[in-house]
């Protein structure tokens, strides 16, 4: 048996970098161009399909315009089998979903999706029959923290379970009926490979709890766009792809007397060529829907005084970041919030002086919205801890680093909060946990302890996601359903020739 794995491929269907305007190996079309498929083959997506290109952005604004699904279209011509959902699957409500699952040729299995209207065709197994007599046993699910994370609306007409539980239950079904078993599951490891350690008591990463407590011969993760290859957990074989379709996962499982021989690789993709050029031809009646989006991404929507370059991580979070800057002024101007807060992608980002939709959506790559919330001077100290947490510091040299807490076992740049309205300082000499030793506003008053203010910050950090937990304990004050790219595109056409704007006085000691 042979399987082609790919996972979180964020609407990466041609082999276009739309932010830079420029090509790029990546993308269904070029994975297709790729692989071959046998009749003991199977070709499987772990998720997160809907989200991540303006592709999809603009798609996913006018689908009424287009009788077609451009990444159904792109699942289709790879010969996709099976596929699960993604969180980011649910970002856009019930109606996007059935608009995707109603163009794939594939089937989609989530067994611990329950789908109230009924009308996704979501199956919680296969049984697939391979060429050579080979019963293979699939199933899926998706991540629990989908619940934390999705706005309710989107989740209306459906409910997410206990990925755990429900797996268990789909191998205990599956064990004695099948040759070999697989599942698949939109979420990551929750421990180090290497060490073991345990890196997050939370449940949004599960897969070694799931290898354990179930028998399943081979796990398809995703969800941390981590490249993992031939991991074995209590005899379970488990791999992830990278994201963004730059990559796949290629399985082979050997059967042998007693049992199979499983290995696993990681496959970067070929610069495309004639085949890949081939197959997109074969879908030119997409032109159109490209042909709208390029007159979209180019259109103007005003300027800065000065160009941003492109920001290196560590030295936007140790001086401040000039695109997080606007990017929090947009949140107050929106909420009148007293503080806001904003991560910045693991990409530096700039912002060129003549402004265009490309490049708003080029340093805004998801689909957030904004919530208030309701703090204290306590929780906000809290939080700047786990913002500080993003540091290192030589005690002999005193050279700063970014911490591997960061770093692995997945990048995490965008879980460092750059905040607006306040005046803070780290020290970086004292231990996690103590390094906030100044904490006001922006006029140099004393925030009160016994007082509450407002904070603005995205939906995703709005839950506590990333370590901020005591974000996520608070009183919601009021939520908007205004997505970020728009109110940064309605912010910058207003304020045009925007200057550099200073809502905030940080610095590291």
């Amino acid at each position: 048996m042979r399987i082609i794995f790919t996972s979180d491929t964020h609407g990466h269907l041609y082999p276009v970098n739309y932010a830079k305007n420029c090509p790029e190996t990546s993308g269904l079309f070029c994975v297709s161009a790729q692989i071959s498929k046998d009749e003991n083959t199977l070709v499987i997506d772990g998720g997160d399909s809907l989200q991540g290109t303006p592709l999809l952005t603009y798609y996913l604004e006018h689908r009424d315009e287009y009788d077609f699904n451009p990444m159904a279209e792109g699942f289709n011509a790879m010969g996709l089998d099976y596929y699960t959902l993604g969180n980011h699957d649910f970002n856009f409500g019930y109606d996007a979903i059935l608009d995707y699952v109603s163009a794939m040729k594939a089937t989609l299995i989530c067994a611990n999706v329950v789908d109230l209207r009924g009308a996704l065709g979501i199956k919680k197994n296969v049984i697939h029959t391979l060429g050579d007599g080979t019963k293979v046993g699939i199933t899926g699910a998706v991540t629990g923290y989908v619940n934390v994370w999705e706005q309710k609306e989107n989740l209306s007409e459906l409910q997410v379970l206990d990925p755990v539980e429900c797996l268990k239950e789909q191998y205990l079904e599956l064990k004695d009926k099948c040759d070999i078993t697989v599942c698949i599951y939109h979420g990551g490891f929750e421990e180090d490979l290497s060490t073991g350690k345990v890196l997050s008591e939370s449940t949004e990463n599960q897969a070694c709890k799931i290898a354990r407590e179930t028998g399943f011969d081979i796990l398809l993760t995703g969800h941390q766009h981590m490249a993992v290859e031939n991991t074995v957990i209590d005899g379970t074989v488990g791999v992830q792809p990278p994201d963004k379709a730059m990559s796949y996962c290629e399985i082979i499982a050997d059967k042998k007397s007693e049992g199979f021989d499983i290995t696993s690789r990681l496959v970067a993709l070929d610069k495309p060529g004639e085949a890949c050029d081939r197959i997109i031809a074969e879908h030119s009646f997409m032109e159109d829907l490209n042909a709208k989006l390029q007159t979209w991404l180019d259109e103007p929507i005003g300027s800065l005084a000065k160009e941003i370059l492109p920001e290196p991580k560590l030295d936007a979070a140790i001086h401040g970041s000039k695109v997080a800057a606007i990017f929090n002024q947009v949140q107050l101007d929106y909420t009148g919030a007293d503080f806001s807060c904003t991560s910045l992608s693991n990409e530096p980002l700039g912002l060129k002086k003549d402004i265009t939709v490309r490049d708003v959506l080029g340093i805004y790559q998801f689909s957030n919205t904004v919530e208030v919330k309701v703090v204290t001077k306590a929780v906000l100290k809290q939080a700047l801890e786990r913002c500080a947490e993003y540091f290192e510091k030589d005690t002999q040299t005193g050279e700063i680093s970014i911490s591997k807490v960061f770093l692995q076992p997945k990048v995490e740049h965008y879980n460092y909060d750059y905040y607006a309205g306040l005046k803070y300082r780290f020290d970086l000499s004292k231990k996690v946990g103590e390094r906030v030793v100044l904490l006001q506003k922006l006029d140099g008053t004393e925030l009160s302890d016994d007082t509450e203010y407002t904070l603005v910050t995205s939906n995703y950090r709005a839950t506590g996601t990333g370590g901020y937990e005591c974000i996520g304990q608070c009183k919601c004050h009021k939520s908007f359903s205004d997505e970020m790219p728009d109110l940064l595109i309605n912010f910058i056409r207003k304020n045009s020739p925007l200057g550099e704007i200073r809502n905030a006085d940080f610095a590291c000691l």
